[in-house]
């Protein structure tokens, strides 16, 4: 992924930039101290993903991201918190507060490398990678999305239910249904995130995946059906 870094201060760019240069899914493909300066970089719309600090002179991050069309990836880093909720309203993939430490931004880079992979991922065939990593305390584990049968919802975490095991990850669900293939997988329920392929019967308000029933409401019921019966015929 082509990374530009937008940060006013030289030694928060610096930061940045060394982190980019760990990991090999990401590029440098340039840096600027302004929003002005970064302008010309997202015009020649070779860009996937920004590092773009909040509080800049002239122009703010915010600002000037809600300036943009079709603006590319973004994760903001800012030393400050309040402007979180703002942020994720304009759909960025992640927000990092200073001093950001490497494992946070590890995180970030690989929530980004996944929506862009998905990005590029025509809807039919399904994509090819079908893996993503889930944090688990202070590492992240690979795990193969398409062999998750549903995710039950705990607050700040998650299940995954597998045939064989069950996995506790640090992650909303929230963030799972935006980071999973919509293709895939449907929320039936405030607590329950399903794979479709793993159905084996809706009867009712309930849906039954490898013996386990799981409650549906009857509006879900019926846009679950819909797309069941759509993905069938993609599938021919």
């Amino acid at each position: 992924m082509q990374c530009l870094v937008i940060d006013d201060e030289p030694l928060a760019r610096a930061g940045i930039i060394d982190f980019i240069e760990k990991l090999d899914f990401l590029t440098v493909a340039g840096s600027c101290s302004s929003a002005m300066e970064a302008s010309e970089y997202i015009r020649k719309g070779n860009i996937d993903l920004l590092f773009l600090d909040i509080n800049m002179p002239y122009l703010s991050g915010l600002d000037f991201l809600e300036s943009l069309e079709h603006p590319p990836l973004t994760i903001l880093t800012t030393a400050y918190s309040e402007h979180a909720l703002e942020g994720f309203r304009l759909q960025i993939v992640d927000y990092l507060l200073k001093p950001i430490p490497f494992k946070r931004f590890y995180q970030a880079a690989l929530k980004a490398r996944q929506m862009h992979m998905m990005s590029l991922s025509p809807r039919h065939p399904q994509p090819v990678d079908t893996f993503l990593y889930v944090r688990q305390g202070d590492s992240f584990r690979k795990i193969s999305w398409v062999d998750i049968l549903y995710i039950e919802g705990m607050q700040n975490y998650a299940k995954l239910h597998f045939k064989d095991q069950e996995l506790v990850i640090h992650q909303t669900m929230i963030s799972l249904e935006e980071t999973l293939p919509r293709d895939n997988f449907f929320r039936i329920h405030k607590s329950y995130l399903i794979n479709i392929a793993h159905i084996d019967q809706v009867s009712g308000g309930r849906i039954f995946i490898n013996g386990q029933e799981l409650p549906i409401s009857r509006t879900r019921r019926e846009d679950l059906l819909k797309e069941v019966v759509y993905n069938k015929l993609l599938s021919r």
